[in-house]
């Protein structure tokens, strides 16, 4: 999609009608964020510096830092002030990779698309090793391995197979689509087969899991040089790669578990059931960071100007930190990115905010929304207790982006039907841009919900998902060729919008009931 001059025009044709209705839409603000994020957008060049230039970022390695570093002092340079790397709390151990080359050397040689996961160990230099299948289904079969992994190379049996799919990669949200989550009604999310439905893929996961942590430990006590692991989702040279265990500073090394393209794996699998022996060369190192062991937040602001509403807080972020296959471009570099260029737009048109904004890039998100979670707690309430700190009173909305490079095609309204007229109207200026949808949908798996679970509107923006899912999240495809500029400069454009109203209105927005106290601290 390409905006041009023609856009703006269509833009101040926008009826002035906007202006007399409940909310007092700014049309000369929207005008300015519109011109400025599409005429002078930073946001490729931010990219640059949070992907390519950083690497990947795994909370508190050498890449995270050199982005939030970044992000920090950008910040500080467009004028925000009280930017930061704010600590929310103690996490564990980083990690870095440093080198890795897999390799099939016998019967053939081949070398080999492999990642090693997360938190896992090195060898002890380049390792030629025999590999040998296991097929055990549960850890009692694992006995008759024991006394024959030393020195050699596991790798899991599977009944997985790959189907053949004749759906696109890439997809945007029709408008029948978008009208289904417009009209959808908030259901139970706790009904009998729902806890069924979650019990089963529970034990499910329990069993494999109980069953790989076995085959590790012995691989720990006999001396096997690494475990190999993979599903059919690693196809067409695109790898998901995440951890392979624990990081805590207490928590031991983790055994090399390598993730390996299904295509080749299974090619071995093969192999080895028809009996051809095959060697491996393996070569990883890896570095552990246990001198800091606190995480970090970017925070930085655009102070408020009114003398009875400054104290109040709009925030808007998304996490910094991602996974190790890729650079995080998508996940979730785009909204760090994004929301940087919202900030940097309000701060380029000379915007006097009521409220203060605040802008946020999270650290830790992707072990469990730790990041929003620590700050929220410090500053506002622990869904453990929910004892309201004072700022909990002050605090307005929180606006997150975190489902990839697609545009803004409206907002999940997390349940808070009473602010659907509010966002109806903050929409309209934007409807030209594709961005007209709103659902009471909830959705999960981002830092959102550590607003939420103390009681604080908190949204996500309903976004097209392209490749999402299918290629980029947690993968080694998650990298910079897959960003979307134009959509990112929709999104950056939107976000600074719903921001300024935020931050301009009388009021601030409606709350949901108060939850009551989580005994388990999470509060979703």
């Amino acid at each position: 999609m390409k905006y041009t001059k023609a856009g703006l025009l269509i833009f101040l044709l926008i009826p002035s009608l906007v202006s007399a209705q409940t909310e007092n839409i700014d049309t000369s603000v929207m005008n300015q964020i519109r011109k400025e994020g599409l005429q002078h957008s930073k946001v490729m060049d931010i990219a640059f510096h949070l992907t390519d230039a950083s690497g990947p970022r795994l909370t508190s390695s050498p890449g995270f830092m050199r982005a939030a570093n970044y992000a920090k002092n950008q910040l500080a340079q467009w004028g925000l002030t009280n930017a930061k790397l704010d600590p929310w709390g103690d996490f564990g151990k980083s990690w870095e990779l440093e080198k890795s080359y897999v390799a099939l050397t016998a019967p053939w040689y081949k070398s080999l698309e492999a990642y090693p996961k997360s938190w896992t160990m090195g060898t002890i230099g380049q390792q030629n090793a025999e590999v040998i299948l296991i097929t055990a289904k549960d850890s009692a079969g694992l006995d008759e391995y024991k006394g024959k992994v030393k020195g050699k190379i596991l790798l899991m049996d599977s009944d997985d197979s790959y189907k053949l799919s004749f759906k696109p990669d890439a997809r945007r949200y029709s408008d029948e689509e978008l009208d289904s989550m417009e009209n959808i009604e908030l259901k139970p999310t706790d009904t009998a087969e729902m806890r069924m439905r979650r019990e089963q893929n529970r034990s499910r996961y329990i069993g494999q899991q109980k069953l790989i942590n076995s085959l590790k430990s012995m691989a720990v006590r006999e001396g096997a040089v690494a475990i190999f692991t993979s599903s059919s989702r690693n196809h067409e040279g695109t790898i998901f790669v995440q951890q392979a265990g624990p990081y805590k500073i207490t928590d031991p090394a983790n055994f090399l578990d390598i993730a390996l393209q299904w295509e080749d794996y299974m090619m071995i699998v093969r192999l080895l059931k028809n009996n051809v022996p095959e060697k491996m060369d393996v070569e990883v190192k890896t570095k552990f960071f246990t001198v800091d062991t606190m995480g970090y937040n970017v925070i930085a602001e655009i102070p408020g100007t009114d003398k009875n509403l400054k104290d109040e807080v709009v925030m808007l972020g998304g996490h910094l930190d991602s996974w190790q296959g890729g650079t995080g471009a998508t996940d979730n570099g785009a909204g760090s990115m994004v929301m940087m260029e919202a900030v940097r737009i309000l701060r380029a048109i000379g915007i006097q905010p009521r409220r203060t904004i605040r802008i946020a890039l999270w650290s830790r998100e992707e072990e469990g929304l730790l990041g929003s979670r620590g700050y929220v707690k410090k500053t506002c309430a622990d869904p453990a207790d929910m004892k309201l700190l004072p700022a909990h009173e002050k605090f307005d909305v929180y606006f997150n982006l975190d489902n990839g490079t697609g545009k803004i095609r409206g907002v999940y309204l997390q349940g808070n039907e009473a602010v659907r007229p509010i966002f109806q109207q903050w929409l309209v200026p934007f409807n030209d841009l594709g961005a007209k949808t709103l659902t009471v949908s909830n959705t999960g798996g981002t830092d959102h919900l550590s607003f939420d679970a103390v009681g604080l509107p908190g949204f996500q923006f309903i976004q097209d998902p392209l490749e999402y899912d299918t290629r980029n999240h947690h993968s080694n495809m998650d990298v910079s060729e897959h960003l979307q500029e134009e959509d990112l400069k929709q999104a950056a454009i939107i976000i600074a919008g719903f921001v300024y109203d935020a931050a301009m209105r009388d009021e601030k927005l409606p709350r949901k009931e108060l939850p009551k106290a989580n005994p388990n601290g999470r509060g979703y």
